[in-house]
């Protein structure tokens, strides 16, 4: 009897674990690739209709950048922020069944397809990311970063974020955004951190990095977090972004 309470428990548990993480809150990171001379057509686009349409069905506008560099100027990066993973499909589907987004998707593309590619990355945040995201409302360069972790080396990556880097980022005038994780295995769930810093400019950022891979706390920090190994597998990646005129943040 004992072991059948135990084995009902157990399950009550891991029910209300599974729930718990089902609803809470979730970002979701977009990156739409235009075909040729379109982009100016879907900036139009969001701009005048979609963000609107994206809050009107539960979806949260955090922001939207171009990159900076000329040869990515074929994409556009946003996030949204859902209520949960299910909030997320049936804001979605709601968005997508939505009479006047159908409108205003044809004639966007009275002339051809806009976008030719969507990726989508669902993304929850670690427990070191700001308590809300920094109200930023002009003149600042955006930056994701991705991280890839080796086999294991998550949360000792986590703790030297959690412990050190966060604080030693603002120290060297680097705001701090976002943190993340990715959700979904294929999208690198239990081995990569993706987050977002702001930046005065793109020169500021350099040399805001140089004075940090130089600070002796950050030297430390990394020496002894990698003492039994090293925590990435690669070069972490880095996109400059700069907001749009209707991003919230800016």
């Amino acid at each position: 009897m004992k072991s059948l309470l135990s084995l009902l428990l157990l399950c009550t548990l891991a029910t209300a674990g599974r729930s718990a993480a089902d609803a809470a809150p979730v970002y979701e990171l977009r990156v739409y690739y235009t075909h040729p001379g379109k982009m100016p057509d879907l900036l139009t686009r969001f701009r005048e209709h979609t963000c609107t349409l994206f809050e009107r069905h539960g979806m949260t506008n955090v922001g939207y950048w171009l990159p900076v560099e000329e040869k990515d100027q074929d994409k556009l990066y946003y996030v949204l922020r859902h209520a949960s993973r299910d909030a997320a499909k049936a804001s979605w589907k709601a968005f997508g069944a939505d009479p006047e987004w159908q409108a205003v998707a044809k004639a966007s593309e009275a002339n051809g397809k806009i976008v030719r590619k969507v990726d989508s990355t669902f993304l929850e945040a670690t427990d070191y990311t700001p308590a809300s995201i920094p109200a930023l409302t002009g003149g600042h360069v955006f930056e994701l970063r991705t991280y890839t972790c080796n086999e294991g080396k998550l949360d000792a990556l986590d703790a030297r974020f959690r412990d050190h880097t966060v604080a030693l980022f603002a120290k060297h005038g680097m705001t701090n955004v976002l943190y993340t994780h990715p959700t979904d295995a294929d999208k690198g769930a239990g081995q990569a951190l993706v987050y977002l810093l702001a930046h005065a400019s793109v020169e500021a950022a350099k040399k805001s990095f140089d004075a940090f891979r130089a600070d002796p706390d950050w030297v430390k920090a990394r020496d002894a977090s990698e003492a039994s190994g090293k925590l990435l597998a690669k070069s972490p990646d880095s996109v400059f972004l700069t907001p749009t005129d209707f991003s919230a943040l800016k």
